[in-house]
């Protein structure tokens, strides 16, 4: 009877995981999934073939969760339309709340055939037996087991928490429950008195801007995090999913961050390769509805990097939702789990971003200074030109209001904090980060990102001219267009270089440097466009096409 209970309510059980060779797995990797141990019958290497019974009660409550997600969404306009009619008097809800009573003890019966189903299949027998004794005792064997199973995250055992580290434990300057640090935007009017009346003035904007944020505005910037969007790309992202796992030996963990929500991580592990890269990690961040299991971990995948892959807050197997802070926190955990469960030092990580996920590289970049490197493919500097693009002009003030108090992604402020290698990747096609049309290459924020990356680092090249010749080669639209620039000033790479170096050996690494202050106006030009070089790599394609592996390559260092 027990087992019948478990059967009835436990999680939603998607796919059994084939045999892998374990050959292919990398020597001194510990805890790498092989198989579990179950009858090598054909019926058991593909998708779990739930009986009929299951099947059908399954497609019922699949339904009856679309029709509720469509009326979550729908419920400010349905209970204005039922308001205007006078259906919300007490007389018409009470027995509206007798159909709806109704309903759900029909959907609990159907939950309860569904369970039943599950008990008559020895598959779904076998799984929830093993992850009743994974929560019972996490023990390798167990975890080992798990991992052969794909099924609804929510009940997969935490695998690393935020506390763990002896670190956080023994120090008060980690993050606390509300959340690790966070840059905070300067008043919008400067010098105002902070009075009672000022307060109460601002009282209405603040509620509007709360209420755009999180109804409208979060959905937009991230759509990824809606469940009917999720719900369409489900096949796709358990044969992703499949694909890391089967083919390439990826490992699948549940990471609590410190506001209480659950991370989706997917980590492959390269180093036992022959491939040198494999020694470094680099840790991918996905745009506003890009998941780990379809999105850009599948370029330093290919470059033979080893790769860990997450999901932001409130998409797939991640609880929450993607608020700045909520990013932040997710960001944090990772890179707690990268270097004291994986066992890779900061200098051996890498952070990768496209779009969106600029912001939690930029943060991670700020707040983990010794980390290797940061590349950013299509990504920005503000959030607030790109916003105000998508929205009608008379709501400019709201828009710039709830972007700085709710959704505030400033990767350039954040960036201009890290003092190591950056690599900038600009698409010459890219729709979404240019502010005009996809064909002005200069309304692309990507200009924006870089220049004022080169301001805080270079402030002495990036003087007038410096900044002129910058903007001109940023113009170009094609590589030849930017080899006639670079030629028509002369740029002499070797000389740039060797200026470059002799400043860090007399005056270290740290920026901002003083470099060029005594220098002509054509020598600060030379170094503006031989950085803007070394720091920016064009990609001539649209804002969504996957990056080429060949084109993944690690930033300049002097």
């Amino acid at each position: 009877m027990a087992k019948l209970l478990s059967c009835v309510l436990g999680p939603r059980l998607y796919k059994i995981y084939r045999e892998r060779d374990p050959d292919r797995t990398p020597p001194g990797v510990p805890e790498t999934p092989t198989v579990v141990t179950a009858p090598s019958s054909s019926s058991w290497d593909t998708y779990y073939q739930p009986r009929a019974l299951e099947k059908h009660a399954d497609s019922i409550l699949a339904l009856a969760s679309v029709f509720w997600s469509i009326s979550y969404y729908s419920s400010p306009f349905a209970a204005f339309y039922l308001y205007r009619k006078g259906y919300l008097s007490l007389s018409k809800v009470v027995p509206f709340s007798h159909y709806a009573g109704t309903l759900l003890l029909l959907l609990a019966g159907v939950a309860c055939l569904r369970g039943l189903g599950r008990w008559t299949n020895p598959q779904y027998r076998q799984f929830i037996t093993i992850l009743e004794a994974t929560h019972r005792n996490q023990s390798a064997e167990n975890k080992r087991q798990l991992a052969n199973y794909n099924f609804d995250f929510r009940s997969w055992p935490v695998d690393f928490h935020w506390e763990e580290p002896s670190s956080r434990k023994e120090s008060r300057g980690g993050p606390s429950r509300r959340g690790v640090a966070l840059l905070r935007p300067e008043p919008l009017h400067r010098g105002t008195a902070d009075t009672f009346l000022n307060r109460v003035k601002k009282l209405p904007c603040q509620i509007t801007s709360y209420l755009v944020a999180h109804t409208l505005g979060r959905r937009m910037l991230y759509p990824g995090s809606v469940y009917l969007l999720q719900k369409a790309l489900m096949p796709m992202l358990l044969q992703g999913q499949a694909r890391l796992v089967e083919e390439c030996n990826g490992r699948r963990a549940k990471l609590l961050a410190c506001d209480g929500n659950e991370i989706d991580t997917m980590f492959v592990d390269r180093r036992g390769t022959a491939e040198p890269q494999g020694q470094k990690l680099v840790i991918c961040c996905e745009g506003n509805a890009g998941f780990y299991e379809v999105g850009c971990v599948s370029t330093p995948l290919e470059a033979g990097y080893s790769v860990l892959g997450w999901n932001h807050p409130g998409f797939a197997g991640s609880t929450g939702v993607p608020f700045p802070q909520n990013e932040a926190n997710a960001m944090d955990v990772v890179v707690q789990f990268a270097i004291h469960r994986l066992g890779f030092q900061p200098q051996d990580i890498v952070i990768y971003a496209w779009s969106i996920g600029g912001f939690t590289a930029t943060w991670a970049a700020m707040s983990y200074p010794d980390i290797s490197a940061v590349i950013l493919d299509a990504s920005f500097d503000d959030l607030v030109p790109l916003a105000l693009k998508v929205m009608p002009d008379s709501w400019r003030a709201l828009v710039t209001r709830t972007v700085r108090q709710h959704l505030n992604l400033n990767n350039s402020e954040q960036l201009c904090r890290f003092q190591g290698p950056v690599l900038l990747i600009r698409r010459t096609k890219d729709e979404i980060i240019t502010t005009t049309v996809p064909e002005d290459i200069m309304s692309n924020r990507g200009n924006d990102l870089l220049l004022k990356l080169l301001q805080f680092r270079y402030p002495r090249v990036m003087a007038e001219e410096g900044v002129r010749a910058v903007r001109q080669w940023l113009e170009a639209s094609s590589q030849l267009e930017e080899a006639s620039i670079y030629s028509r000033w002369e740029v002499e790479e070797d000389w740039c270089l060797s200026v470059l170096r002799s400043y860090q050996t007399e005056h270290g690494p740290d920026f901002p440097w003083s470099v060029g202050e005594d220098m002509s106006a054509d020598g600060r030009r030379q170094l503006a466009l031989f950085l803007a070089r070394k720091h920016l790599h064009n990609f001539e394609a649209t804002h969504c096409t996957p990056l080429p592996a060949q084109n993944f390559q690690m930033p300049w260092h002097l």
